[in-house]
Formats: structure tokens, C-alpha cells, sequence
């Protein structure tokens, strides 16, 4: 059974929150359209699960989608389980590719401060878009056999320097 998709969040400049939209259009080799990172590296598009997010909104529980500054939030589905290579379908026709689990939490972090912990550096995924498209929250997200992820793999997308920030 597939996951789904729980919310699509941007921002247009760096360091800020992210704000829920009602779709998102994701673009190959690029990212989320409109959102400050994207762009032509190996860290395009960030998901966060839901089930990752309770953790922390047990102790905020105003803590809004977008807070981790992930693009989407996921339902029902362990990304934590995937890992790096493996590809995820969104909707009827994104196709994202996990380059990295878990990044540095900036200093500064007011979530950490608040709670004491945060759970994107430990549990947050990292993604390339392989083919893009729109998605939008209750679209299915689910994880890719290994001969599907394959079928019309493109090579054409260089993997770029990682000092994006």
C-alpha cells in the first residue's frame, strides 16, 4: 500500500520556513519550481515523514508542515527504509532519486532549542527529481522495484558540487 502525500512546502530565500501550497511543480534535473533550493545539485527536493514530524510535535504542537524546511511531508511510508540510490514515484509521474539522509541541523536551530532535539538531520531525505511534474497533498508516494527505478534511468543529470548550502 502506498504512502501519500501529506503536504508541498517553499520558500523563496534560504533559512526561512517553509509555507504549504495547494501543488507543486517539480522540474527534472532542478527541483521544486519557485523554491530557494532547487537548483542543479544533489539536494533539489527534502521530504520528511509525518511520522518523524509527531516526535517533535509531541512537545510543539504548533509546529507547522514546513517548520524542518522540507518540501514534502510524507504518510505511510518509511523512508528511512529506502536509502541512498533508491527512487520514489509521487503522484502519476515524479520520479526522485535519494541522494543523501540526514544533513548538519545549522546552528541557530529554534526548534532544537525549543526541544532539545530535531528530527531532520537524523531522519530528513534528500532527492534529485529524475522526471518531473505536479504533485499535490493526497497524491500516492510510493518506493520503486528495483526494475521499475531502472526503466528510462537518465544518465543526462550531472551530480553537481554539494556547497549549495
Amino acid at each position: 500500500m502506498p504512502g501519500k502525500v501529506q503536504a508541498i512546502c517553499i520558500s523563496r530565500n534560504k533559512g526561512e520556513i517553509k509555507e504549504p501550497v495547494a501543488q507543486g511543480h517539480f522540474v527534472e534535473a532542478h527541483g521544486l519550481e519557485g523554491d530557494a533550493h532547487a537548483g542543479p545539485w544533489h539536494r533539489q527536493v527534502s521530504l520528511l515523514a509525518d511520522e518523524s514530524i509527531q516526535k517533535i510535535r509531541r512537545i510543539l504542537p504548533e509546529l507547522a508542515d514546513g517548520a524542518f524546511a522540507e518540501n514534502i511531508v510524507t504518510k505511510g511510508i518509511d523512508l528511512l527504509a529506502l536509502g541512498i540510490g533508491k527512487r520514489l514515484e509521487l503522484g502519476d509521474e515524479i520520479i526522485l532519486e535519494i541522494t543523501q539522509i540526514g544533513k548538519e541541523c545549522h546552528s541557530g536551530c529554534a526548534i532544537r532549542e525549543i526541544t532539545g532535539d530535531c528530527v531532520m538531520p537524523r531522519e530528513g531525505i534528500f532527492c534529485r527529481v529524475i522526471r518531473g511534474g505536479i504533485l499535490r497533498p493526497g497524491d500516492p508516494v510510493r518506493a520503486l522495484a528495483e526494475r521499475e527505478a531502472t526503466a528510462g534511468k537518465s544518465d543526462v543529470f550531472p551530480m553537481a558540487g554539494t556547497d549549495h548550502a
